[in-house]
């Protein structure tokens, strides 16, 4: 099966809503015929002013994180229905930066995933394992169980909206990359998790991005390995100089 490539940009806690907008301004019209899927994840408080000048194109927006709740007592988070009255198409969930600073489990991802289905986004659902994980031998099944955790009681048909994008803990942020050989590896462990959970099917129509340290230097690489299908991208997304190689990187 023929799988779309598709790159995404997270922005984490970057910019100000001038420079949120000037990047976004940037990214789209050289993107606007780029053959494959794009999104950028901009922070909360860019979402409006990113979404007015994404209109029209083909770049999605993404938001980084949603509350498991849709109202309620929860100071300081955002609930997807404040995302959808903002034009968001997609929510980032699960992502370890979210799971070592605020203590998220894989059941409530679980959660998560299933309220942003619910209300219609398409979700990237992280995972990954840390470095002390790795070196036990212990990557492959890491993943598999946080896969399994994470997609608990979602149906085959709401996966077509799950993209599923692994990061070994070790690379974000850091500088090192793991092996395409490596990353493949982790990738067709989750192809084959997905298969004995759904079906061949759902397995070989499963976008599955890797994301840690991507930059324009090493994603022809990755993008040449079998069972990876684009790209999370952190730090090198947020400038369109480093952005705009990773994504068109074929080109």
């Amino acid at each position: 099966m023929k799988r779309i490539k598709f790159i995404a940009g997270n922005w984490k806690l970057w910019g100000t809503l001038s420079q949120a907008k000037d990047l976004a301004k940037a990214l789209a019209p050289a993107l606007s015929k780029a053959p494959y899927r794009y999104l950028v994840a901009p922070p909360y408080t860019a979402l409006a002013a990113v979404k007015e000048v994404l209109q029209g194109t083909k770049v999605l927006l993404g938001a980084q994180d949603c509350s498991a709740l849709e109202s309620g007592a929860r100071t300081g988070e955002v609930s997807v229905l404040m995302l959808k009255e903002l034009g968001v198409d997609a929510i980032i969930l699960g992502h370890s930066e979210r799971r070592q600073f605020h203590g998220e489990t894989d059941q409530l991802v679980n959660e998560k995933i299933k309220l942003a289905l619910k209300h219609g986004f398409e979700v990237i659902y992280c995972n990954g394992e840390t470095l002390a994980e790795r070196e036990a031998g212990q990557a492959a099944a890491v993943v598999v169980r946080q896969t399994k955790e994470a997609l608990k009681d979602i149906s085959e048909a709401d996966l077509s909206k799950v993209t599923i994008a692994y990061e070994p803990v070790w690379a974000i942020g850091t500088g090192k990359t793991a092996t395409p050989r490596d990353a493949n590896e982790i990738h067709a462990v989750i192809r084959k998790t997905i298969a004995d959970i759904y079906s061949k099917q759902a397995a070989d129509a499963m976008i599955i991005q890797y994301g840690g340290s991507v930059k324009p230097d090493n994603v022809r690489e990755l993008m040449a390995m079998p069972d990876i299908d684009g790209a999370l991208v952190g730090g090198a997304s947020l400038k369109s100089e480093t952005f705009l190689p990773i994504c068109l990187f074929d080109q």
